[in-house]
C-alpha cells in the first residue's frame, strides 16, 4: 500500500521531514485541502445561513460516517464538539449533586482525563481508584474485578493506553462487569478509532465512546466526537444552547428542555472546518475501498520492519526489549513504545534531524501512517543509526 501521492502537500512542505508521530498529529491527505477550501467557500456564499447547510448536510454526514466505523446503529447517539476535554466535563457534571462521587478508572488515562480528576480530588469531590495498567497481561481481570465491586458513579477507561500503545481486550466484557446501570461508563477512543477495527453494537446501549480527527481518522484539529448510549446522562448541567437545537424533550414542568439524542451533549458554536475534513477524509478511504482493518494491517506490518531492522543496529537505547508493548502482544495499537530513561533526550536529538516523533516522560513513542512505507522505515532506521549513540 503506498499511497505518498494522496498526501502530496504534506510531504512537499518539508520533503526531509520523517514523520513518525502519526499517533499525534497525523499528517493529512491533500482531499482535506479541497474541504477546507469548501468550507470557507459555503461560509462566503450563504453567510449566516452556512449553518442550515452544515446542519442538514456535513454535520449528518459526518455522524454516518463515525457510527458506520463504530458500528452503531443511530448515527444520531453522536456528538461533535471542539475536543475530547468539553465533553468530559458534560459527562462529570452529571455525576451525582451533594456528595463526593465515585470513579473507577485506570493509572493510564490521557490528561484531558487525568488532570481534570486529580483536580477535583484535591477539592474531595471526587473520590478515585485507580487500576494499574501494568501488568498488562492481568489488567482486565483487575478492572473487572473493581468494576464488580459496585458502587462507583462513573467508570472511565481506555481503549487503547495512549503512553503505551496497549489495546485493553474484550471492552463488552468490561462494561458487563459494571453491575449497576445508573454508572456512567465511559470509554476513551481517541487510541481506537480509526486505528483499530472497533464494533460498539454490543456495548452501544450502555457506554459513551470518545474520540476525534487529529490522529489516525486524518482530520485535523476541532472535530472531536462522543456517542451518547441512550437513557444516560440525559440532562447535563454543563450544557449550552446547541443541546437544545432540535426537538426537545422535557421543558413543559419548568425545566430546560435537551434533545433526547446525542446532542443532548452539544455546547455552543464551533469552527465547523473539521467535519468538512472529516467528511473528506471518510469518501477518500471508501473511494480506495481502504478500511480500517486494512490500515491496521499496513502500520503493523511497518512495525515489525522497524523493529526488525532496528534490532540491526544494536542501539542501547532503542533496543526492542525496551518495547512496552512487544511485537509478540497481538493487543498492540498504531504505535510503539519504548521505555528510556533518555526519552526526552533522545527526541529532542531526533528533532534536530527533522525526525517527529513524541514521548511522554520516560517513554519515547513512534506512530505509523498510510503515509509510510518500508523506504520510510529503512531512512528512519538509518537516520537513527547516525543520530543515537
Amino acid at each position: 500500500m503506498n499511497l505518498k501521492a494522496h498526501f502530496s502537500r504534506f510531504l512537499a512542505a518539508d520533503p526531509k521531514r520523517l514523520h513518525f508521530a502519526a499517533h499525534s498529529h497525523h499528517l493529512w491527505p491533500d482531499v482535506t485541502f479541497q474541504a477546507q477550501q469548501a468550507c470557507w467557500e459555503d461560509a462566503a456564499r450563504h453567510a449566516d445561513r452556512k449553518w442550515d447547510k452544515i446542519l442538514s448536510e456535513a454535520y449528518p454526514n459526518a455522524q454516518g460516517h463515525v457510527a458506520q466505523v463504530l458500528g452503531l446503529e443511530d448515527p444520531k447517539t453522536v456528538a461533535f464538539g471542539p475536543n475530547t476535554h468539553g465533553f468530559v466535563l458534560r459527562l462529570l457534571s452529571c455525576l451525582p449533586a451533594g456528595r463526593s462521587s465515585r470513579i473507577l478508572t485506570s493509572d493510564s488515562e490521557f490528561h484531558s482525563f487525568a488532570r481534570q480528576i486529580a483536580r477535583l480530588e484535591e477539592d474531595a469531590r471526587v473520590q478515585v481508584t485507580r487500576v494499574a495498567a501494568e501488568p498488562f497481561q492481568s489488567f482486565s481481570a483487575r478492572f473487572a474485578t473493581e468494576a464488580t465491586k459496585g458502587g462507583h458513579d462513573m467508570v472511565y477507561l481506555s481503549q487503547v493506553f495512549y503512553n503505551s500503545g496497549y489495546v485493553v481486550p474484550d471492552l463488552p466484557a468490561l462494561v458487563g462487569a459494571v453491575p449497576e446501570q445508573d454508572t456512567l461508563v465511559v470509554i476513551d477512543g481517541y487510541h481506537g478509532y480509526m486505528a483499530l477495527p472497533t464494533d460498539l453494537g454490543n456495548i452501544a446501549e450502555r457506554a459513551f465512546y470518545l474520540a476525534g480527527g487529529y490522529k489516525y481518522a486524518m482530520s485535523g484539529e476541532g472535530v472531536c466526537f462522543l456517542h451518547a448510549p441512550p437513557g444516560h446522562g440525559t440532562r447535563p448541567p454543563n450544557t449550552g444552547w446547541f443541546a437544545a437545537f432540535e426537538s426537545l424533550e422535557g421543558g413543559g414542568d419548568g425545566k430546560l428542555g435537551y434533545a433526547p439524542d446525542g446532542a443532548r451533549f452539544l455546547g455552543a458554536t464551533f469552527d465547523p472546518v473539521g467535519l468538512y475534513r472529516l467528511n473528506a477524509v471518510m469518501d477518500w478511504l471508501g473511494s480506495l475501498d481502504i478500511t480500517v482493518a486494512g490500515i491496521h494491517e499496513h502500520v503493523h506490518g511497518l512495525q515489525q520492519s522497524f523493529v526488525a531492522e532496528l534490532a540491526g543496529l544494536g542501539l542501547e537505547a532503542l533496543h526492542p526489549g525496551q518495547l512496552v508493548v512487544p511485537l509478540a502482544e497481538p493487543n498492540r495499537g498504531n504505535f510503539l513504545t519504548f521505555r528510556s530513561e533518555r526519552a526526552g533526550e533522545l527526541h529532542r536529538q531526533l528533532l534536530k534531524s527533522d525526525i517527529i516523533t513524541d514521548f511522554r516522560g520516560d517513554r519515547l513513542r513512534f506512530g505509523f501512517g498510510l503515509y509510510h512505507d518500508e523506504e520510510d522505515v529503512a531512512k528512519l532506521c538509518h537516520a537513527l543509526g547516525e543520530v543515537v549513540a
